[in-house]
């Protein structure tokens, strides 16, 4: 049982808030469990072998206000200037309207990937919008719902022009990236290209002379020193040469410039920062990939299509997903799991805030102070851009020091370029006054014309004259109360954890504390360029100084590295050190990742990326590795064993036995041992992968460490490494992380920590859970999926169980031979909806299963009213089974019912309306209604429209 608590201790403590059934509760579960308390469940479920033999060496945990307290101190060691420092980075307004209600909103920040789409047609169609702006503005005619950030998304866009010439029997080996790209996407393309033996030529586009093996280009539009360049002829050429052609661009330059999709681009890549969203020290932000409709099946990421459901009605789910990694595993476009959809969002919603003729005003006021500053700094006596600009300029000819020191005494930073040189970017936000400042720091006795703001400021040749963002929903909210009312009324459509329990397995839903989520937008967190000097980030070197000790100490690990900015990143990164170490030994021919069967589809696919040759192993009929098929084929691939990607426990909810053996055999072979932190909740304090014998673990911080899933995204994936990797952590052009090594990989992730400004929420969580917390938090995880297990294996069996027939923090139910009797799994998931709930993840990784995570989060009566749904839905089933209800007109088969269907004239059911729409008394007491019937998935691929003119034509159709 849970000891008793100190009487004088303070009254905030957070730990209880987080797992929060009372203790009457936890005995009646215990109960049901068979177990006489929580501690006696630990060790019955966990293998004495791999438990840890002391407690967690963390703070002792903090109440919540002292946590702030803490944190806010930590804040104020950074200090706030106002970055000019441009390179893909601008500091920009969030509407309030957009801050309060999405950023702030836990009904926009809890939900979860849209793959139920009936109950998430608010963000569907957010990202939609999402996807409209991206193709409208580059021109281009596809684009997806958003990427982790713009350097990435570059590399990304690599692979596809990779992937599209390998299939067109090009012998591609060669892409060619301008010098003038920002430096930090030229680090992660080479990163990226290095493991696929792709050379990349960093060189001046105008005088590339191209030969041999070039299959993709890369520029950059404006480029990172302000100029506008002509691709045009250079396209030619490259084209000519059999060479696509990419584009990274910026959104709001391009409401003024001509679209790159009008000048030969193939595809379009960016970010989406500079609507709306905060600089965050580096992130989460929203990148973007946009390309021709002939390449969609080459797409990275997650793809919003516009479908049908059963009633014939226009709805949205995520498309093509055949080309995604748990369908094609290591034959994917990419290991991309995690997107940026809840900056997506807000960069959408921005968009639809201020209209085409409202990013027009910002963008055209951006430029023309950016000209009239450029016009005073040339009669001053310095160099600036010879070519038309945006919002950037490269100022020559100048003492850079003095100009440094003069604008830090301002509390402005510029860009460091040389010692007679210095960058400079305006922005939105940017005033008259800042402008005026910056001269001075040029030139004391320069002035600044602001007549010259009447003037007209056309750009000779680039002018755009395409329009863009005509869709109605651009045209429409443009007052606060209707923007308000558009943001509720698609809230009001998605079900996320404000509404219920959303117990996907793998996926760890748990509560995202208010408490947590405050500093999120704290301006000492927000407000900070990535690249912003060292003595004015104090406060986040502390932070990110901390958490890297205690994720260390919580996985047991060396050392940890904060970059990855997803799950699927951390994946990427932990390989390719590795891959780096092994090179590193004179070993670079180790190539073989042996991954089990039952693993997510991010494992071979981030393998794929790393050009690791993928062998799958073996599971047994308990779901287990087959140690025998992994000893075998650990022998076989003895000189070329590079690594086994493992996850534990298994995806199949089980803490498996002989994982310290297998462990053992992969090091015996010289391979290292990667494990997958998905499911590291059912870990902390009570084993580490660096205990069982993992050399590297990549952690979800947006599962177990407590960032809010953001509907798809944002996500943090950390790496942590065994001893040997550490010198080979990744490290960045422009600002490498504290403790980088020479031998360090490349950049994986744009910003040197990632999307920082979100590490603020995990490390509130450890901080207020303190060791025993975030122990007992584990232990309440075991115990919440075995109580559900309990109560449901008479209904539906639990198909993997451990030792003492218990599960781990997952469970999976079977559903298959209902098949029998015309019922499917997808049957169930969708009903779940008429009940309330989120359906568990379905389909993996066993076909007809759901697996269900119930977390630490969710007390004994939230528990019992997701089982007794699924239980009333076991009486559905049967009465279908036993032929009491009919077949195909039953209330499985038409679910989910939406509030029109049961309100309509006509009711051709055998079943009653009520039953329908209020399956038990919980729906009567609350129901959340879904907005659409049952998606037709295989129509919305076979018709593919995925912008907002292709739905609004789809809408009219329908009525008409």
């Amino acid at each position: 049982m849970v000891p008793p608590r100190d009487p004088l201790a303070p009254l905030d403590t957070f730990e209880r808030r987080h797992t929060g059934s009372p203790d009457a509760d936890v005995a009646a579960m215990l109960a049901t469990v068979g177990q006489p308390s929580v501690d006696a469940l630990a060790d019955a479920a966990v293998p004495a072998g791999i438990r840890l033999p002391r407690p967690l060496n963390l703070p002792a945990a903090a109440g919540e206000s002292a946590a702030l307290a803490e944190l806010r101190s930590l804040a104020g060691l950074n200090q706030v200037y106002r970055s000019f420092i441009g390179t893909g980075y601008y500091d920009c307004a969030t509407p309030g309207v957009i801050q309060r209600n999405i950023l702030e909103n836990p009904a926009w920040y809890t939900a979860y990937t849209p793959y139920q789409a009936e109950i998430s047609q608010g963000r569907l169609e957010a990202l939609l919008n999402f996807q409209t702006l991206v193709t409208d503005l580059t021109g281009m005619q596809i684009a997806n719902a958003s990427m982790l950030d713009e350097g990435t998304a570059a590399a990304e866009a690599m692979m596809l022009a990779h992937r599209v010439k390998l299939g067109d029997s090009h012998d591609a080996s060669v892409f060619f990236v301008s010098d003038k790209c920002h430096p930090q996407t030229i680090d992660i393309v080479k990163t990226r290209a290095k493991p696929l033996n792709v050379a990349v030529i960093v060189g001046d586009h105008r005088v590339y002379e191209f030969a041999g093996k070039v299959f993709g280009v890369l520029v950059q539009y404006p480029d990172t020193t302000g100029s506008i360049h002509d691709f045009a002829a250079f396209f030619e050429k490259a084209h000519a040469a059999g060479a696509l052609c990419v584009v990274a661009t910026d959104l709001l330059a391009l409401t003024l410039l001509r679209a790159p999709g009008e000048f030969g681009a193939d595809v379009a890549v960016g970010s989406a920062q500079r609507f709306g969203v905060p600089m965050g020290f580096g992130g989460p932000h929203a990148g973007f990939l946009a390309t021709k409709d002939e390449f969609k099946r080459q797409m990275p990421g997650r793809l919003v299509g516009v479908s049908k459901d059963a009633q014939g009605n226009p709805a949205m789910r995520l498309a093509l997903g055949t080309r995604e990694q748990h369908i094609r595993r290591d034959k994917a476009t990419s290991n991309i799991c995690t997107a940026q959809v809840l900056l997506a969002v807000m960069a959408s919603m921005y968009a639809v805030y201020h209209g085409p003729e409202g990013l027009k005003r910002i963008a055209a006021r951006t430029r023309r102070l950016t000209n009239l500053l450029a016009a005073a700094l040339k009669a001053a006596g310095a160099t600036v851009n010879t070519e038309p600009v945006f919002d950037t300029l490269t100022v020559g000819n100048v003492a850079a020091t003095r100009v440094h020191a003069a604008a830090a005494a301002k509390k402005m930073n510029l860009r460091v370029v040389d010692d007679y040189t210095v960058g400079l970017s305006l922005d939105e936000v940017t005033t008259v006054e800042e402008v005026q400042t910056l001269l001075a720091c040029f030139s004391e006795s320069a002035v600044l014309d602001i007549l010259g703001t009447q003037a007209p400021d056309p750009i000779p040749h680039f002018e755009r004259n395409s329009k863009f963002l005509t869709a109605s929903v651009f045209n429409r909210y443009h007052t606060e109360h209707e923007m308000l009312r558009y943001i509720k009324r698609l809230e009001l459509k998605d079900l996320s954890l404000v509404h219920s329990m959303i117990s996907l397995g793998s996926c760890t839903m748990k509560l995202n504390a208010t408490s947590e989520m405050f500093p999120v937008t704290w301006a000492e967190f927000g407000k900070l360029h990535p690249f912003a000097p060292a003595e004015q980030t104090r406060g986040y070197a502390r932070l990110f100084s901390d958490l890297e000790t205690w994720l260390a100490e919580i996985t047991g690990f060396a050392a940890v590295s904060l970059q990855p900015n997803a799950g699927s990143q951390g994946e990427y990164a932990g390989l390719l050190v590795i891959r780096a170490y092994h090179e590193s030994r004179g070993e670079g021919h180790r190539n073989i990742c042996l991954i089990p069967t039952s693993a997510h589809g991010t494992n071979p696919a981030s393998a794929a990326m790393c050009n690791f040759k993928v062998v799958p192993v073996a599971c047994d009929a308990s779901g287990n590795i087959d140690v025998a098929d992994l000893k075998a084929k650990a022998a076989e691939h003895a000189k070329n064993l590079a690594a086994l990607m493992v996850t534990y426990p298994s995806t199949h909810g089980v803490f498996e036995a002989p994982i310290r053996e297998i462990c053992d055999v992969i090091h015996g072979h010289g391979g290292q041992v990667y494990m997958d932190g998905a499911n590291m909740n059912a870990q902390v304090g009570l084993t580490s992968p660096g205990h069982i014998g993992a050399d590297v673990c990549h952690l979800n911080l947006h599962k177990t460490f407590c960032i809010p899933h953001g509907g798809g995204g944002p996500g943090m994936g950390p790496i942590g490494v065994a001893k040997q990797l550490v010198p080979f952590l990744p490290g960045h052009a422009v600002s490498a992380p504290a403790g980088t090594q020479a031998s360090a990989i490349g950049a994986v992730s744009a910003a040197p920590y990632g999307s920082a400004s979100i590490l603020v929420i995990s490390w509130m969580y450890i901080r207020m859970m303190g060791p025993d917390g975030l122990t007992r938090a584990t232990k309440y995880a075991l115990l919440n999926a075995n109580y559900v297990a309990k109560r449901l294996e008479n209904f539906f069996p639990v198909l993997y169980k451990g030792a003492g027939g218990l599960v781990a923090h997952e469970c999976i139910l079977e559903f298959r031979p209902w098949k029998k009797h015309g019922l499917e799994v997808e049957d169930v998931a969708k009903r779940l909806m008429d009940y309330g709930y989120h359906a568990p993840t379905m389909s993996f990784p066993v076909p007809g299963t759901l697996m269900i995570e119930p977390t630490e989060s969710e007390t004994k009566t939230e528990l019992d009213r997701f089982c007794d749904a699924l239980v009333s839905i076991h009486g559905e089933m049967a009465a279908v089974a036993c032929g009491e209800s009919d077949k195909l007109n039953n209330p499985l088969k038409h679910a989910p019912h939406t509030a029109a269907v049961v309100c309509a004239t006509e009711w051709p059911h055998p079943y009653s309306r009520e039953t329908a729409a209020f399956p038990d008394k919980h729906t009567r007491a609350s129901k959340f209604w879904p907005a659409v019937g049952r998606v037709d998935n295989v129509y919305g691929d076979r018709n593919l429209v995925c912008s907002c003119l292709g739905m609004e034509a789809y809408a009219e159709a329908s009525k008409a």
